[in-house]
């Protein structure tokens, strides 16, 4: 099936070419396309006063009005290249600005490189990837922090965006890429979304179940390179710990990578001044250093060199 050539071409492009800066400048990515159509629709549909259920409703059609916009445009540009030879190249090269592997790598790594350099760096490198308050986190936080996105992003920017590429080819792709970027942008509990970014709150948990938990798989197959032990706690933490997590899909790669890493993920951390005391994930160290960072975005790249490993195969016996 070439739908696996298209999508190998496309990880292996983007792990090592990536966004190209000069485009970014030029046009700007098309997650920002993306979110400016959902303030829009935020600022024209999410309006006051209302009850849960028009909220809901609202957030729906909203939501309903992105994806069909975003996946539209998907399926006609699939369709046109489809008759061409080339075709499938111009549309894997095009699948590279809705997956994230380097610029994951690129973000989580400035941490590291930051947080060697001082304290005040590092809160403000990690600042650009979390949400949580930053500004009096020590090293073993700002590692921890750094270490739990990299394992949540690594599922929801990564591993959900080839899944449904697969699926449901490109219109696929765009389609879940307008749903996760709706839910990073209004799928929050905050009292101006609560109903209104409801929809894309569930929906990205439905499309991002299978994909967080084959990320932990990845992971627990790319700790397979470093010990057996290794391996099998990362699939113990995930089984184990992935359903203490708030969230019903980040708890799986987070439980992995802190299993994998001999580590422990989750503890306190503070929101807008509210502070959140989250489950404790993995059963390893807690006190984290910035060398951890190094080692968890070595598992990362193993993880990426099993997932093209994977794909290949596919394509070529599929």
């Amino acid at each position: 099936m070439d739908i696996f050539w298209r999508a190998f071409l496309a990880a292996v492009l983007e792990r090592f070419v990536g966004y190209p800066e000069s485009l970014q400048s030029a046009i700007g990515h098309p997650a920002q396309w993306m979110g400016a159509g959902i303030d829009w629709l935020d600022a024209t549909l999410n309006i006051r006063p209302r009850d849960a259920v028009e909220g809901r409703l609202r957030g729906a059609a909203a939501l309903l009005i992105l994806v069909g916009a975003s996946a539209f445009p998907a399926w006609l540009i699939a369709h046109l290249l489809s008759g061409f030879s080339g075709g499938w190249i111009l549309e894997a090269a095009l699948a590279t600005a809705f997956i994230a592997q380097k610029s994951l790598r690129d973000h989580v790594r400035d941490v590291e490189r930051a947080l060697s350099s001082s304290l005040t760096a590092g809160r403000i490198a990690v600042s650009k990837i979390v949400g949580r308050n930053t500004e009096t986190l020590d090293e073993s936080s700002i590692s921890r922090a750094a270490l739990e996105s990299l394992a949540e992003n690594a599922a929801d920017g990564v591993v959900a965006p080839l899944f449904w590429y697969l699926l449901l080819g490109f219109p696929g792709l765009i389609a879940y890429k307008a749903v996760n970027t709706a839910d990073s942008m209004i799928g929050h509990k905050s009292d101006e979304h609560l109903h209104f970014g409801y929809a894309s709150a569930r929906l990205d948990d439905v499309l991002n179940f299978i994909p967080a938990r084959l990320t932990a798989l990845l992971f627990a197959g790319a700790a397979l390179f470093d010990n057996k032990p290794a391996a099998n706690a990362a699939l113990s933490s995930a089984w184990a710990d992935a359903g203490k997590h708030r969230s019903p899909n980040a708890g799986w790669p987070e439980a992995a990578m802190a299993g994998a890493l001999g580590l422990r993920f989750g503890g306190p951390r503070d929101y807008d001044g509210d502070t959140v005391d989250l489950p404790w994930l993995g059963r390893g160290r807690e006190q984290l250093m910035r060398q951890d960072i190094t080692r968890g975005l070595q598992l990362y790249g193993r993880s990426l060199w099993l997932m093209l490993a994977l794909l290949l195969a596919a394509a070529i016996l599929l």
